[in-house]
């Protein structure tokens, strides 16, 4: 439905689309002006970098193509029209997720690839079978971890009520973060998004064996082949929670 209303006037459609695209490329001109300046950025070069801005944005594209509308979730607990969606035959999360569905974030998707064939074209790296693998890996992987987060923020929302922000902060957050390499953070940080919130595993542990670098925390290489066991286990964990959050859901009373 909301694809054709959205297409229903293509030149606004077009705009918007094309809107996305330019605003989401801003980030990448700004790492594109640090590199004016410097020949590399924590030890990374400029096709290094575009390589993990291309994955992670591209990644991340595609959860938020497809689960972008969930952070509206805490407007309709706080309201009560979440109740309208309980009674339709339809899964709950399906409904919320294409709740105004918005086809101009395919911008961010395309905007994501283009940096990534880039990267591809002007990386000097030794292209064996597993390291071509891991590429599409990658933006698999990397789609359901920002996807599984997505979910988990928004069942958290069932007892913040409001909490879009906080979700955002892993989300948004976590795809800003990952644009840039992890020899730039604090050890402790690239833990955190190793062992807490894995968000690593969406393209920093793989990239690491992609490009044939050394892992700032001292970790085994064989982690580069964990993303779908990560992936699986971040699925069944934000699963979990989405369902704990919708049986806590008592309306708003009377």
């Amino acid at each position: 439905m909301w694809v054709r209303s959205t297409m229903a006037y293509r030149a606004s459609f077009a705009m918007t689309a094309f809107g996305n695209f330019v605003a989401t490329g801003f980030d990448f001109v700004t790492i594109l002006l640090m590199f004016s300046h410097v020949d590399a950025l924590g030890g990374w070069s400029l096709p290094e970098i575009a390589f993990l801005y291309g994955t992670t944005s591209t990644a991340f594209g595609l959860a938020d193509l497809v689960l972008g509308s969930m952070d509206r979730l805490g407007r309709r607990v706080r309201d009560g029209t979440l109740d309208t969606l309980l009674v339709r035959p339809v899964p709950v999360l399906a409904q919320v997720a294409a709740d105004r569905f918005a086809l101009r974030r395919l911008g961010r998707v395309t905007q994501g690839l283009l940096v990534l064939g880039y990267a591809l074209w002007t990386l000097d790296v030794d292209w064996t079978p597993g390291r071509v693998a891991a590429v599409p890996m990658m933006l698999l992987c990397g789609g359901l971890i920002f996807g599984s987060l997505f979910v988990a923020g928004a069942a958290f929302q069932f007892f913040a009520l409001d909490a879009a922000e906080v979700q955002n902060a892993f989300t948004y957050g976590g795809n800003t973060l990952l644009q840039y390499p992890p020899s730039l953070f604090a050890k402790d940080l690239v833990r955190g998004v190793t062992f807490v919130v894995p968000l690593a595993f969406v393209n920093w542990v793989p990239s690491l064996y992609v490009l044939d670098r050394e892992n700032p925390l001292g970790l085994p290489g064989w982690l580069a082949l964990l993303p779908p066991v990560v992936a699986a286990v971040c699925l069944g964990l934000a699963g979990l929670a989405w369902r704990t959050g919708l049986r806590a859901y008592r309306s708003t009373g009377n």
